[in-house]
């Protein structure tokens, strides 16, 4: 899985005229012409899944520097080795560049394990993004995937630690507060392929959006078991309405099956 498209919608980046007040009739027009005539892709070169990315990386290193250390950050020890802030780095993935702060130690002793001392190039990250967010954010699953990205000579007990991160990391990334106001969403399901004794197909949810700076950016991935319809899409746009969403000017979908509520973004 290198290149998981949006099926039908997607959106160039815009410049809309200053506040949101000034987005007219013509403007939402010429948004929704260039969602109908590409896609937006999530991974591959491009992809706009760099945001969660570098969440879910950052959050795995200080899983990693957490079990090094044996004690959490701002958390009294004994210890003489402690934490000794960040060095930044850019690293190239599927979904393009990644810039990440990685963790130090004062004793210099700290071995970063997902992303190695001078490393540039990461694989495989897009599907991992969407492998870990199609596992439902449950302990074990991503516990289990963690498992197979760092291999055999990492611990059980580091595999628990770094998985503890991770799902803080996705947590806060999931239920981050949003714009007021939003041109344009895009929703849709895409189908990734996991491995999970045997590979097969999961639905992720997605929503994404153009701000009214004329950037775009996803504002959450849901893992489905493919049962959902629009109940379950109510349920994912009370969620973005709650996290601050006021206002949307307009709502784009593929309703050909009646999976989205209708008046569900009002």
């Amino acid at each position: 899985m290198t290149d998981v498209i949006v099926s039908a919608e997607a959106v160039e980046e815009v410049q809309p005229a200053g506040a949101p007040d000034a987005l007219d009739d013509q403007l939402i027009s010429q948004l929704v012409d260039r969602a109908k005539a590409d896609g937006i892709k999530l991974t591959g070169q491009g992809g706009l899944l760099q945001q969660l990315t570098k969440k879910i990386l950052e959050s795995a290193l200080e899983g990693e520097i957490t079990d090094h250390l044996g004690h959490d950050k701002h958390e009294k020890t004994t210890s003489g080795n402690t934490r000794n802030g960040i060095r930044s780095k850019t690293v190239l993935t599927e979904v393009g560049p990644v810039a990440i702060d990685v963790p130090r130690d004062r004793e210099g002793s700290f071995e970063p394990q997902i992303v190695k001392k001078r490393q540039r190039r990461l694989t495989g990250v897009d599907e991992m993004v969407l492998s870990l967010s199609a596992r439902g954010l449950t302990h074990g699953g991503i516990s289990a995937h963690l498992a197979e990205v760092y291999g055999a000579e990492v611990s059980k007990t580091t595999i628990s630690t770094i998985t503890d991160k991770v799902l803080d990391g996705m947590h806060e990334w999931q239920s981050r507060p949003l714009d007021s106001v939003y041109p344009v969403l895009f929703i849709d399901c895409v189908h990734v392929k996991l491995r999970d004794g045997q590979v097969a197909n999961r639905p992720i949810y997605v929503v994404l959006a153009v701000t009214v700076e004329g950037t775009r950016e996803i504002l959450g991935l849901w893992a489905g078991d493919g049962g959902e319809g629009a109940r379950y899409w109510l349920q994912v746009l009370t969620e973005i309405k709650n996290r601050g969403v006021d206002d949307v000017c307009m709502v784009v979908c593929d309703c050909e099956d009646d999976r989205v509520p209708h008046g569900a973004a009002a």
